[in-house]
């Protein structure tokens, strides 16, 4: 899908999402105000977040499932309040990842926010944490059954009697688009353990809080969890008895 089309359709309905457009669960996008291929970007783009040729294949329920849980395990916690998030939502912010690549990138976020206070900036992180633990299990289900799916696709190219070129490369591209949409999943969820873990350091240094023990408690517990998914959808040249984080 063509990057400049949702551009003006988040310049018009931009103003919309100042109001109402914030009102699903995490404060997720209005679904009125959204199209069902939102979210066909991701996975589009090689490691650099460069285009890549996409397949031309339709993208199944499965696919597009993947997609929309996986762009909010994508996007920074903070961008997801903003006016602006519709932009951001159609793959128009083609660095929507860059500021976690720095640990302290939250941490910074959250302390330019002059109204919190110490005990709101402990609250804001402590459901942050708690959001991604209950996006992960139906992302990794998801992203479960579209591995096994792809993996049964590779194999029947072998046994399809008039098999296309075209055909052939659209099929492998669709794989290697749905890994790709998976391990930059993956891939975030190490930097956003990250980031929390940053925060919640200078936090307990510069405004000690008995909420401190919740926040690690519930970060505990989300870096265990992204361990566990992580190990259960790795590539098979990762699998090994210490894949946490590595890649």
């Amino acid at each position: 899908m063509p990057r400049t089309l949702p551009l003006v359709v988040a310049i018009l309905i931009a103003p919309l999402l100042a109001g109402c457009g914030l009102g699903g669960d995490f404060d997720e996008i209005n679904p009125s105000l959204v199209r069902d291929n939102i979210h066909d970007w991701v996975g589009r783009d090689n490691a650099k977040g460069e285009p890549i040729a996409p397949s031309s294949f339709e993208l199944t329920d499965e696919e597009r499932r993947l997609r929309d849980l996986a762009y909010p395990l994508i996007e920074p916690p903070y961008l997801r309040h903003k006016f602006y998030s519709i932009a951001n939502e159609y793959g128009l912010n083609p660095d929507i990842e860059k500021p976690m690549l720095n640990p302290a990138a939250y941490y910074d976020h959250m302390m330019d926010d002059k109204a919190r206070s110490p005990t709101s900036r402990y609250a804001t992180l402590t459901q942050d944490i708690r959001n991604d633990s209950e996006r992960l299990p139906g992302f990794f289900s998801t992203a479960t059954r579209v591995i096994d799916l792809d993996a049964k696709r590779g194999k029947s190219l072998a046994f399809i009697p008039g098999l296309t070129a075209a055909e052939r490369t659209n099929t492998l591209n669709r794989i290697k688009e749905n890994d790709r949409v998976i391990a930059r999943v993956r891939a975030s969820l190490g930097r956003r353990v990250a980031n929390y873990r940053y925060a919640l350091e200078r936090l307990v240094i510069s405004s000690p809080s008995q909420e401190a023990v919740t926040v690690e408690q519930a970060l505990n517990r989300l870096h265990a969890e992204v361990s566990h998914y992580r190990v259960q959808t790795a590539p098979p040249y990762e699998r090994g008895p210490s894949l946490a984080f590595q890649r």
